[in-house]
């Protein structure tokens, strides 16, 4: 099983980002947290990398579900997001949403195959669409 869902866009970082917070929307997820990795380790250790930003995108019906099957489950919500500038290749854009069958392995409930298997198809609908997307700029 892969760690993530992926996709890499040949446009610039910004396009990406918004193309990638579109697709998520398209597909019933909102993005509660944003971290950008790169001011961050900018601002705390001093230390440059490429563009890289995490989206925590929550689908609420999903989510929701997911609770009520094992309220630990929170500890592996939102669905983790990272758009980021490929350090080999500086012109493409990588996409790697979280894999949601990874929740099922770690949580080991019976209960969540079900919802995993929707965030699943979900979440590969979004990176579908930007591979789709309006053509690369």
């Amino acid at each position: 099983m892969t760690l993530a869902l992926s996709t890499t866009l040949r446009t610039s970082f910004g396009d990406a980002v918004e193309r990638t917070r579109q697709a998520l929307a398209e597909q019933g997820f909102g993005v509660l947290t944003e971290i950008d990795m790169k001011a961050t380790l900018k601002q705390k250790l001093g230390e440059d990398m490429e563009d890289y930003l995490i989206l925590g995108a929550c689908n609420p019906p999903l989510a929701h579900r997911a609770v009520n099957v094992d309220r630990q489950i929170g500890l592996l919500l939102p669905c983790n997001v990272v758009v980021r500038t490929d350090p080999a290749d500086p012109g493409a854009v990588l996409i790697d949403a979280m894999n949601p069958q990874v929740m099922v392995q770690v949580a080991d409930q019976p209960g969540l195959g079900a919802i995993a298997d929707d965030a699943t198809a979900a979440l590969q609908a979004a990176i579908d669409s930007l591979d789709r997307g309006a053509g690369d700029r």
